[in-house]
């Protein structure tokens, strides 16, 4: 193959590799998003309150966060389709062990341990690396497109929904593991690939694949650090920090009880899940806007979702009834456009300052911070509820979360990247 035309090959593979991610994300984490929706259904047969059941999320959450810098790193240097293809056969495997727990336990085992395992695996730690590997302009609109699948895989409550309704939440949960498996499998071991293999052209000249992400690398300022460097480096974990406080305690919260809260008011369980379903479609809605943060600045884009987000939040806690469906509905696209847009914000600006060789253990840290965040958010949404038998005041630490992990990303500043990447003498 001619220069040009590896060139040309590796820049429209390079898309084949996101649409992967996406449909695999989609998949992936369909499972765990879903969630919300089998949640009533174990509270009505199990009687467990609602704080002790929500904790299987938030330990599943946790331990994702906890794995998943090892499993960024241990792909950067394995095989990271094997890992992969693993990941999703745990994943399936633990599903199909939930449809057979009948104790609070069997459910903190296998949900809350042995389903973090795969996802950390299978998921996000490989996937979206993968995609860093790729690209190096237009990162954010990659990433965003790719995020894509993760944004729909909220939307999955509606077919967890539709099998609960038509077989009851053990066999859903069947059900789901075996479409996993189906579609995600054959995607990864066929069409697959971590970094280019072949030789591309960067500015005229041929380049082996490694040179050429070595070049993308070149344009973050601490993307060629030893990894102890990198954890010295207070950028990252205020970076760390913004994912804690906006996905971990904020998302995950709402994600966990907006389902239940809905049904609180007096909605359908149909109704409810549409809602959640109209989260994901939205969620990933906001994702394919991501090239506006490579426009317009992750900080600037991030200030206005945050806002957006706030308001969303809160005329949803100005509910008191079924009687305005339409604000549920107004909620579900400001919340999800919001979670959606706020993604890109945040893994591309890591990717401005970090990405090289080591950038699988800085988005797998990233994860981690979102997995403490997370075993504290879903798990006080259901506390303060049944304490106080509101959700009004754990909706509130959502907004104030959401503000904080603002301010934390235009502290560490990914708009600098490329100044300080020229003030270390990085062309």
């Amino acid at each position: 193959m001619s220069d040009k035309l590896a060139s040309r090959h590796h820049l429209s593979y390079r898309w084949v590799i996101v649409g992967i991610v996406s449909i695999s994300m989609l998949n992936i984490y369909g499972i765990r998003h879903s969630f919300g929706t089998f949640f009533p259904s174990i509270l009505a047969e199990f009687g467990w309150t609602r704080g002790s059941t929500a904790f299987m999320f938030s330990l599943n959450v946790i331990l994702y966060g906890l794995m998943a810098p090892f499993s960024g790193s241990i792909a950067a240097r394995w095989r990271a389709k094997t890992m992969v293809v693993l990941g999703v056969i745990l994943l399936a495997l633990s599903a199909v062990g939930c449809s057979l727990a009948n104790q609070l336990w069997h459910f903190y085992l296998v949900y809350g341990i042995a389903m973090p395992l795969g996802i950390a695996f299978a998921g996000v730690p490989v996937l979206l690396t993968a995609v860093a590997n790729w690209f190096g302009k237009g990162r954010g609109m990659a990433i965003g497109i790719a995020y894509v699948g993760g944004g729909l895989s909220f939307s999955m409550a509606l077919y967890a929904n539709f099998l609960i309704s038509a077989l009851g939440w053990r066999w859903a949960f069947v059900i789901m593991a075996g479409t996993l498996v189906v579609i995600v499998i054959p995607l990864i071991l066929f069409f697959f690939r971590y970094r280019p293999e072949k030789s591309v052209v960067v500015n005229d000249s041929p380049v082996t694949a490694n040179q050429a992400t070595e070049e993308i690398t070149l344009t973050s300022p601490y993307g060629h650090l030893e990894w102890v460097q990198i954890l010295r480096n207070h950028r990252l974990w205020l970076l760390v920090l913004t994912q804690t406080l906006y996905m971990g305690i904020g998302g995950y919260m709402l994600i966990t009880h907006q389902v239940i809260y809905a049904q609180d008011l007096g909605y359908s369980s149909l109704f409810a899940n549409s809602v959640a379903g109209l989260v994901g479609v939205f969620i990933a809605v906001g994702n394919c806007f991501g090239f506006l943060t490579d426009r317009l600045g992750r900080e600037r884009v991030d200030t206005f979702v945050t806002a957006v987000m706030s308001l969303a939040i809160l005329l949803l806690l100005l509910q008191k009834d079924a009687s305005n469906p339409w604000a549920l509905y107004l909620y579900a696209v400001g919340f999800g456009f919001s979670l959606g847009l706020k993604a890109p914000c945040v893994t591309a600006g890591v990717a401005d300052l970090f990405h090289g060789r080591h950038f699988g253990m800085v988005n797998g840290l990233l994860l981690a911070g979102m997995g403490f965040g997370g075993i504290l958010g879903p798990w006080l949404g259901g506390y303060v509820f049944d304490v106080t038998g509101s959700y009004t005041i754990a909706f509130t630490i959502c907004i104030v979360a959401y503000i904080l992990a603002c301010v934390s990303l235009w502290i560490a500043a990914p708009r600098h990247a490329a100044k300080l990447a020229k003030a270390r003498g990085i062309p």
